[in-house]
């Protein structure tokens, strides 16, 4: 599963959940772009691939936190653990900062 990742409704990469991990691609125009800036300290636009056991922790601040997170899975039918799936059904309009997802 994939999703587009935009940054003030800029396409800026994918990141996808495979079996046993997450890969973050920036896009190639983006990554060409000299006045575009990365989304996260952790996740520099000097390498163009991440790869990580656990959903990255900059993605992983997308989401809600604590009683608004279990009645977000709540209302939605999702698995507490499944933070990809919240962060598709959560991260597409309403976020803390200017990146959001949205699916292909």
């Amino acid at each position: 599963m994939r999703v587009k990742v935009l940054q003030d409704k800029i396409f800026v990469g994918i990141l996808e959940k495979q079996a046993d991990e997450y890969i973050f691609s920036y896009n190639e125009g983006f990554m060409n772009d000299e006045t575009s800036k990365s989304i996260s300290l952790t996740l520099p636009k000097k390498q163009q691939r991440f790869r990580s056991k656990y959903l990255f922790p900059f993605f992983y601040g997308l989401l809600a936190e604590g009683v608004m997170r279990k009645m977000q899975c709540q209302k939605m039918k999702i698995d507490e653990n499944d933070y990809f799936k919240l962060l598709i059904k959560t991260a597409n309009y309403d976020t803390i900062g200017n990146v959001t997802v949205e699916l292909f």
